[in-house]
């Protein structure tokens, strides 16, 4: 049986790098991080300011498959806040808020939102956020199944609690459990499959 041609790749990337291998502005890309074969580009991608998971293929199909609203998979993210965020803004999160995409308002999705009990163990970033003594900086998981420009931000800030870290921590089955920011990981298709059965 002939091999797949095709190839999987997971990354952590790091905090300010663009999600791709051309740099612009003099800001870093993928390029000062990974080496892949010219033909593998990110499915999706990450903000500037935002780190965590990304995956890399040349496989186009399941490329288009992710970003195909008709196939929604669940994107994990664990995200630190400016203050004690409350249960009120928790259950306003899990219902849906009204955020700005591209210059209209639009409504979200219902999602899964929870405080953690404990501050996750995560690498440290540089660099680190602001720490101001008298406000609290609590961690939250929130889980979507849609990916809008810069969308957990804009929903912490319309609840009052901006967004000081965000890390994207699952896609579908795959996480970034064991990964450090500048690390990457090979998957096989079968890998793929598996990982990515319950969600498409």
């Amino acid at each position: 049986m002939k091999p797949s041609a095709h190839q999987y790749f997971i990354v952590y990337k790091p905090y300010q790098v663009l999600s791709q291998f051309t740099a612009t502005d003099g800001k870093k890309c993928l390029k000062d991080y990974f080496t892949v074969p010219k033909n593998v580009y990110p499915v999706g991608r990450l903000d500037f300011d935002s780190e965590g998971l990304l995956l890399l293929t040349n496989d186009s199909s399941l490329n288009k498959k992710l970003l195909n609203p008709q196939f929604a998979h669940e994107r994990e993210y664990w995200v630190q806040v400016d203050g004690a965020i409350t249960l009120e803004a928790i259950l306003q999160l899990q219902k849906g808020v009204t955020i700005q995409v591209d210059g209209k308002k639009y409504c979200t999705l219902p999602c899964k939102a929870q405080i953690f009990k404990t501050a996750p163990s995560v690498p440290e970033r540089i660099p680190p956020i602001r720490f101001r003594k008298q406000i609290p900086a609590p961690w939250m998981q929130l889980t979507l199944t849609e990916g809008k420009n810069r969308q957990v931000r804009k929903m912490t800030a319309a609840v009052g609690f901006p967004t000081l870290r965000l890390i994207r921590y699952r896609i579908g089955n795959i996480t970034a459990n064991g990964l450090l920011p500048g690390d990457m990981r090979c998957l096989s298709a079968l890998d793929v499959a598996e990982l990515l059965a319950a969600n498409i």
